[in-house]
């Protein structure tokens, strides 16, 4: 037994028993490398974003050109497999994008501006009757009456945003001028330098040379599976909704339509916005009829019929579920405006991909 010792008396401990005691768990040591990378990749986005907004001026036109080159570019490319010089390729391509460009401008603003007056008086038309029905369901009348200069106000906003949206948005980043002009140098190199250009990049990107090939490879396939895809199935809603106001005897079927094919190049959101535009014409330039008509012609165009065309027209050129793509979406927005809108969406389509290639290319056993 051991000997009874007093309390005055120091007790020996081994410090090899201490060793590991007062250490933190693997697991909270985990948590906490996990959480402190977490917090350095959000200062890295913040810093990213911080930087784009102060260089916007110069990267949103370059984003633009890229996203445009990486669809044409295809065309470029058999144009010189046909006996043609890339840069008399890339010229003729450039002048059809511009003439094409200033021909949807034309139709859109001009269609817009000469029918400003009907289209704002449809409007008004539209929520006098939302008031009424607000009324007649026991709503306060003042608050009705709110409610309809509310609507008011937003209607005349939704007129002017149609009428000049282009200008002050672009405007931000110095001039509608400044903008086109770099927009179109930059893919006319693009165009003519692109594949010395992905080739530095993938020199550059700081993986092997495969891995970066896989990269930039799926990244184009997204880009360009996704916006061909959707301009076929913007114009297919486009020519369902025209149809079907002219159908119902809806003004401005020609707006309406034009309303719709640009909007679809924002998922989800562009949807929504450019079928309550359409309902609310509707409403107020053909009554309540033709305004439940609509909702339906929308539904069947933005589902049923929508369903039908799109695998056809995009196949697999997203690849992940629509909720990611509506949250990626508003994500994108929130973060980086009207580009985070449209490139979400393709963006994260080509994370995925790569992601799945790189582990198939793991998995595959290696060559003896």
């Amino acid at each position: 037994m051991a000997p009874n010792r007093g309390n005055d008396e120091p007790v020996e401990v081994n410090r090899a028993e201490l060793r590991g005691l007062f250490n933190a768990p693997g697991w909270l040591r985990d948590i906490g490398m996990s959480a402190w990378l977490l917090v350095g990749v959000g200062l890295l986005l913040a810093g990213v974003i911080w930087l784009l907004s102060l260089t916007a001026v110069i990267v949103v036109p370059v984003i633009t050109a890229a996203v445009v080159a990486a669809v044409a570019s295809p065309v470029v490319g058999w144009l010189q497999r046909h006996h043609v010089p890339r840069a008399l390729g890339a010229i003729l391509m450039l002048l059809t994008i511009v003439a094409l460009a200033v021909g949807v401008v034309v139709v859109v603003i001009g269609g817009i501006t000469s029918e400003a007056g009907d289209l704002k008086d449809h409007l008004d038309e539209a929520r006098k009757t939302i008031t009424g029905w607000l009324k007649d369901i026991g709503v306060d009348p003042g608050k009705a009456d709110t409610a309809n200069k509310d609507a008011g106000s937003g209607a005349a906003d939704s007129v002017s945003a149609l009428l000049h949206g282009i200008g002050p948005g672009v405007d931000k980043l110095a001039s509608l001028v400044f903008f086109l002009a770099m927009t179109t140098l930059s893919l006319l190199f693009l165009l003519m330098d692109g594949p010395t250009i992905r080739a530095w990049g993938e020199r550059h990107l700081g993986v092997p040379l495969p891995v970066a090939r896989i990269v930039s490879q799926r990244a184009l396939e997204s880009l360009r599976g996704y916006f061909l895809g959707v301009t076929l199935v913007a114009a297919f809603n486009a020519v369902v909704v025209v149809v079907g106001a002219l159908v119902l005897g809806v003004p401005l079927a020609g707006t309406i339509g034009a309303v719709t094919f640009l909007a679809a190049y924002v998922p989800y959101l562009g949807a929504w916005t450019a079928g309550a535009f359409a309902v609310l014409v509707a409403l107020g330039g053909a009554g309540t009829d033709a305004a439940a008509g609509m909702i339906v012609v929308q539904l069947l165009a933005n589902s049923v019929l929508q369903q039908l065309v799109q695998p056809f027209a995009m196949g697999a050129a997203l690849g992940i579920h629509p909720l990611a793509v509506l949250i990626v979406t508003i994500a994108g927005g929130a973060l980086f405006g009207a580009v985070g809108l449209i490139l979400a969406a393709p963006l994260t389509s080509a994370v995925v991909r790569i992601s799945a290639d790189l582990k198939g290319a793991e998995a595959e056993p290696a060559p003896t």
